[in-house]
């Protein structure tokens, strides 16, 4: 905690004496052991203002496992260790014995709970990697009511689309896991023949003092026999992961002891199924004694092979293992999670954080489960020093303040794996504009050459600031124009290349004192859609080079939620009704020539239809499945006619 919290800049604050005081934090979790030096007391004048112990139902919520306690530590640990914000309360619900099996209807108890015993900010370091409408509903509700609902992207990397609920949720900030500001937070980088590949360093190892170049062979999988018949003497080893022969446990200490016997000077593992994986060199066979003489990676099972059908020619590779504490962890869940916003929304120091534990111990753990609760404790800093924020702004200063960060090779990561970028707590503290949206996503295409998002603009001490704007754009495909009318910032992008694909860059906003980044997504389609509204019924039209046959067109609010569905062709066209005005994005999936295009859009409906007495509409029935249902109807009334004529 002393490295990740200094990391992350919480000196500042602390400094001026915001630490949280008079801000409850509601931790759902595995409890939390109140009886820790750390976190000590539990009720009105103690850490541990209250609570409730959803498993057995009643009003102790006390850890066994250590989850809730790590979690909680982090947000507010005041003694041996401090947290993000020391004079914070917590609230603690206990929903689980295990951290692992997590029931959803306990969740939501506990989340409609906090928001009666007067949370201020909610923390859910827990999930149900999958999505979950009853979850989301409650935290809906807890937004709505003013409270901050922080929760962690789940630890399903590096797959991507592996967030699931609450990390979901578009009014949640969900957070992801970078490496902490310790030695061992290491990343490594391979290029062979100007390729790049992702490679991880295995733990144990340390930092290389310069780059290792060498010819890549291939020792299968790294035994002495193997080893014994190629030369492998100043050569970067490419070796499988295990064994060719059933029951031979070959460890990662013996392929890299073997590797450096025979004068190897990298060795590089490969894995034995799907995916990339963490190596450890320590094992209990080596004792404590054991360090690795040569530096040792793990590779992807399929980057593996594709290195491996490179060598049949003289293939020379690059490797350096290097400090990097803003790296993105491999176990971080990736977004996307839906078109139309960002996921996760930022990301902050998560493994090798060492925090309170159960019976009054520590303990060195790793996940995004501990990268939420720096964010909850920086939200707590924030709403003591401006406790008029809303949700919504304290998700806007947080992720605009956030910092960028890069891959091992200095390619900023994605915005679906790091968000916004690393929590900074000092930038955010000393941040005196608050811009709503905290992202924009563009959608052009030759049928839509321009589109435009507005942002409000908001000062803290309510004073005008002299703002400046920039663009961080990589790609040349668009041009950027601005206008500024009160607190208002219209920006417009207008096409300019036609190469369809997805795009990413920034808004950067200057205030004179602070710059705030805004994360852009911009979209160049073959496709488009128009959406129009009449008094709250929204018309598609629908565009594209070639003939279409049909297409799917979604409506969604700004909850994500489906409002309806209609299916239109070139000659019939079907409106949607609105009922609730708001903000609605439009989702058309078009077949032509035996192909989909899905195109997107959104809209601000501002004057919503009225209800009809009966309207099967309203309650998000399809038009396909409204019309079966009146036949449905339709033939019950038939038959009983019939029936009461005979």
């Amino acid at each position: 905690m002393d490295k990740s919290s200094k990391y992350v800049g919480v000196q500042q604050p602390h400094g001026l004496g915001f630490t949280g005081n008079g801000i409850k934090v509601a931790v759902i979790d595995t409890g939390v052991d109140y009886n820790h030096p750390d976190l000590l007391g539990f009720g009105h004048d103690s850490k541990v203002v209250g609570g409730y112990d959803f498993v057995e139902n009643d009003n102790s919520p006390m850890d066994i496992n250590g989850h809730g306690t790590e979690v909680a530590g982090i947000i507010a640990a005041n003694g041996i260790m401090r947290g993000i914000a020391p004079d914070a309360k917590i609230l603690a619900y206990r929903v689980s014995d295990t951290g692992n099996a997590v029931s959803s209807e306990l969740i939501v108890n506990a989340i409609k709970r906090a928001i009666s015993d007067g949370a201020d900010i909610i923390n859910i370091s827990l999930g149900v990697n999958r999505t979950n409408d009853r979850i989301e509903d409650a935290i809906n509700d807890a937004v709505r009511s003013g409270v901050v609902v922080i929760v962690a992207a789940g630890n399903s990397g590096p797959d991507r689309m592996t967030i699931g609920s609450p990390g979901k949720d578009p009014h949640a900030i969900t957070v992801g896991a970078t490496y902490n500001n310790i030695t061992a937070s290491l990343v490594a980088t391979l290029q062979v023949d100007g390729k790049r590949f992702q490679v991880l360093p295995m733990v144990g190892m340390q930092p290389t003092s310069q780059t290792i170049t060498g010819e890549i062979v291939f020792g299968k999988y790294g035994r002495e026999e193997d080893l014994a018949k190629i030369d492998a003497k100043d050569k970067i080893l490419l070796v499988q992961r295990g064994s060719d022969k059933e029951n031979e446990l070959i460890y990662f200490s013996q392929k890299e002891k073997n590797s450096a016997n025979a004068g190897a000077k990298a060795l590089i593992v490969f894995n034995n199924e799907p995916g990339i994986f963490l190596g450890d060199l320590r094992n209990k066979e080596e004792g404590p004694d054991y360090k690795p003489r040569i530096p040792t990676v793990s590779i992807s099972n399929e980057d593996g092979l594709d290195l491996a059908n490179m060598l049949q020619n003289k293939t020379v590779g690059t490797i350096n293992i290097f400090y990097h504490p803003d790296f993105v962890s491999f176990f971080s869940s990736r977004g996307p999670v839906s078109p139309f916003y960002i996921k996760p929304n930022l990301v902050a120091p998560g493994v090798f954080v060492n925090t309170t534990s159960i019976n009054g111990g520590y303990n060195l753990t790793s996940g995004t489960s501990f990268a939420a609760p720096h964010v909850a404790g920086a939200s707590a800093l924030l709403l003591q020093k401006s406790p008029s924020l809303s949700p919504q702004e304290v998700a806007s200063i947080l992720t605009t303040t956030a910092d960028p960060v890069a891959d091992t090779f200095g390619t900023g990561f994605p915005y679906e794996v790091s968000g916004a970028g690393r929590l900074n707590v000092t930038r955010a503290f000393g941040a005196n504009l608050i811009i709503i949206p905290d992202h924009a996503i563009f959608d052009l295409s030759p049928f839509e050459t321009s589109s435009t998002t507005i942002f409000q603009l908001k000062t803290l001490n309510q004073e005008d600031s002299d703002i400046q704007v920039e663009f961080d754009f990589e790609h040349p495909v668009a041009e950027f124009s601005y206008s500024i009318s009160g607190n208002l910032l219209e920006i417009t992008a207008s096409l300019v290349d036609q190469s369809a694909g997805q795009y990413e860059g920034r808004i950067i906003i200057s205030d004179g004192q602070t710059k705030y980044r805004i994360p852009v997504i911009l979209r160049i389609s073959d496709a488009a859609i128009h959406v129009s509204d009449d008094g709250g019924k929204l018309d598609f039209s629908l565009y594209y080079q070639e003939e279409w046959s049909y297409a799917k067109i979604s409506v969604f609010n700004s909850d994500s939620r489906l409002v309806n569905s209609v299916s239109v062709t070139p000659t019939r066209h079907e409106p949607v009704a609105i009922y609730q005005p708001g903000t609605y994005w439009i989702q058309a999936e078009l077949k032509a020539n035996n192909e989909t295009k899905t195109v997107y859009s959104s809209i601000i409906v501002e004057h919503a239809t009225q209800r009809q007495m009966f309207d099967l509409r309203a309650l998000n029935i399809p038009g396909q499945q409204v019309l079966i249902v009146v036949l449905a109807v339709s033939g019950i009334i038939a038959l009983g006619l019939i029936i009461r004529l005979r």
